[in-house]
């Protein structure tokens, strides 16, 4: 009798759970039965518009379904970021996410109406890159050493950022903090407005994201004269750091874009996405891509890449006690 009992409540729970999974494994085959939206939280332009845009392209193929990327800005990346965190966690809204709006502003800006480490789900990183540091093409300087020069003489300068809180914002306050308290700040709406005011002699230097400023470079509207991670960039070897230039061991900014989704995304979902995109960006035609963007292509884990974000928030909350920096 025991038995019998023992195996009805083994038959009974053996039911319950394919039950249970049976919800999961029908929305691994039905997703994605929609269009997906990939929200860039800066103009076009930006390191974010153009990762967020080759992956996206590619996203469509591997997951057969469509992507459209909109450009949600304003303030700081995070007007685009809520846009998320209010959305349905159902794979449909995703963030193509870069450090300003993940890692900084949550923590420096005031009632930006979430935080990026409870309200947001991390998915996959897309790649890191350096930021190039560019002044006018008929700026007095043309190597990182009259730059620095000029800087430790504290001679009047103001430097352009795409916006409060963005990375190249908090570099500028370093350097400020570091070598020239006299540095004005004149914070732009985006890489794309900030680059043409550089190359237009409005501004004396800025920090662009890699991505953003190399064509310019190329094209001769703007002078690169450092990069501000710790090591050269590949593409540009013979480009000194900033570190190299002023002697500031320690400074190290770089640019980071990856995918979130909202809170309370499904794990089925969540690894799905993640196991797409780091097909895709490890592929090589698209690899090659990536890296034409300065970025270090970096396949993580979802564990991983959220060990990643808290690294940096952590980082980049260290910055801003160390500058005493103040929202604007």
């Amino acid at each position: 009798m025991t038995r019998i009992n023992n195996g009805r409540a083994v038959a009974a729970a053996v039911i319950a759970l394919g039950i249970a999974a049976a919800p999961v494994a029908a929305r691994a085959q039905t997703y994605p039965s929609r269009p997906i939206r990939l929200i860039v939280n800066f103009p076009p332009g930006g390191a974010g518009d153009i990762l967020g845009r080759i992956i996206g392209n590619q996203l469509a193929v591997e997951l057969k379904q469509s992507v459209v990327v909109e450009n949600h800005s304003g303030a700081g990346g995070t007007i685009g970021a809520r846009d998320v965190v209010n959305a349905a966690p159902d794979g449909y809204t995703l963030a193509v996410g870069q450090t300003p709006e993940i890692a900084i502003n949550p923590y420096f800006m005031k009632d930006v109406g979430y935080d990026a480490l409870t309200d947001l789900t991390p998915i996959a990183l897309a790649g890191v890159m350096p930021l190039a540091l560019v002044v006018p093409p008929h700026s007095p300087y043309s190597t990182a050493a009259q730059w620095a020069a000029a800087l430790r003489a504290k001679t009047p300068m103001n430097f352009a950022s795409a916006g409060v809180g963005t990375p190249s914002h908090l570099a500028g306050e370093l350097l400020k903090l570091k070598l020239d308290p006299k540095l004005v700040h004149v914070p732009y709406k985006g890489a794309g407005p900030a680059l043409n005011d550089i190359a237009g002699g409005q501004v004396d230097w800025y920090f662009p994201a890699y991505a953003s400023g190399m064509p310019l470079v190329q094209g001769g509207r703007v002078k690169l004269l450092a990069v501000s991670s710790k090591k050269r960039a590949a593409l540009t070897p013979d480009t000194p750091t900033v570190a190299e230039a002023t002697g500031l061991a320690s400074f190290d900014f770089t640019l980071w874009v990856g995918f979130f989704a909202p809170r309370g995304l499904p794990k089925d979902i969540a690894v799905q996405l993640n196991t797409a995109i780091d097909r895709i960006i490890l592929e090589p035609a698209i690899k090659k891509k990536l890296e034409a963007t300065g970025s270090d292509v970096i396949a993580l884990s979802i564990p991983q890449f959220d060990a990643f974000v808290r690294t940096d928030i952590a980082r980049y909350r260290a910055i801003i006690e160390q500058a005493n920096l103040k929202a604007e």
